[in-house]
C-alpha cells in the first residue's frame, strides 16, 4: 500500500518537481496550490503525511496548520520554506509540525524526512508492532503474522488493523474510518466493515475490537 502525501506548494515548478521525485519512490502524491485546495484534499481523503509551505494564498501554511490540528487531525507535517528565522522554527513547531525544512533543499535529505517521518508511525523497518503474545504486525510490509506465520488480509482489513494500532483504547467512530478506508469518489459500506471488523476479530480475538453502539469501535491495547 502506497503512503499518501499532500502537498501545498504554490511554485508550480517545485511542486511538480516534489512531486515527480517522490512519485518515482512509490509514494502517492496530491497536490494543492493554495490553502483552500489543500483544506478540500483533506476532507475529501486521508493522507498518511503533509508536506507544507508557509507562504501560499488564501491563508499562510501556519495558519493552515493550527487549523488541522485543532480539527483533531494528526497526520504528521513538514513545513518546506524559505523561512529560515529561529522565531519562524518555533512558530512552526507551535502550530503543530513534526519536522520543518529550510529551502533551499536537496530531494536526498526531502527523502530522508519523509522516510523517517513515515517510520515513527510504526518504528524501524526491521521491527514489529507486538499486538498480544500471539501476534504482530509487521508496519513497513502491512502484514500480520501469528508467531511467524503471515496471514493474508485484504487491503482494507489491513488498513484498519493500522488505524487501530495507531488509535489504542480510543472510540474510533465509522465517520472517521470510513474517510480512513475509503478513497475519495468510492461509497463507504457499513456492511463492508462490519465484514473487516468479523475478520479482525476472528484473528486477533473478539474481545480485542469493541463495537460502541451507533457510534464506531474500539481497539482495546491492555
Amino acid at each position: 500500500m502506497q503512503s499518501k502525501i499532500l502537498l501545498l506548494e504554490d511554485d508550480v515548478s517545485l511542486s511538480d518537481t516534489i512531486k515527480q521525485f517522490l512519485t518515482h519512490l512509490d509514494y502517492e502524491v496530491i497536490q494543492a496550490f493554495d490553502a483552500l485546495e489543500a483544506e478540500d484534499a483533506l476532507y475529501e481523503s486521508h493522507f498518511d503525511l503533509m508536506l507544507l509551505d508557509i507562504k501560499v494564498p488564501y491563508k499562510n501554511g501556519f495558519d493552515f496548520l493550527s487549523g488541522v490540528r485543532k480539527s483533531g487531525n494528526d497526520t504528521p507535517a513538514i513545513f518546506i520554506t524559505s523561512l529560515h528565522s529561529v522565531t519562524d522554527v518555533t512558530r512552526g513547531f507551535d502550530a503543530g509540525c513534526d519536522d520543518y525544512i529550510r529551502k533551499p533543499f536537496s530531494l536526498k535529505e526531502l527523502k530522508v524526512r519523509v522516510e523517517s517521518l513515515l517510520k515513527r508511525q510504526f518504528g524501524s523497518h526491521t521491527e514489529k508492532v507486538l499486538i498480544n503474545e500471539n501476534f504482530e504486525f509487521d508496519a513497513p510490509n502491512l502484514t500480520l503474522y501469528k508467531h511467524d506465520e503471515a496471514i493474508k488480509l485484504k487491503n482494507k482489513e489491513v488498513q484498519l488493523l493500522k488505524l487501530f494500532l495507531a488509535n489504542p483504547n480510543r472510540t474510533l467512530h465509522k465517520s472517521e474510518i470510513f474517510e480512513a478506508l475509503w478513497e475519495y469518489g468510492e461509497e463507504p459500506n457499513e456492511g463492508s466493515l462490519r465484514t473487516y471488523i468479523k475478520v479482525l476479530r476472528s484473528h486477533l480475538g473478539k474481545e480485542t475490537i469493541e463495537t460502541v453502539k451507533n457510534v464506531g469501535y474500539i481497539y482495546v491495547k491492555k
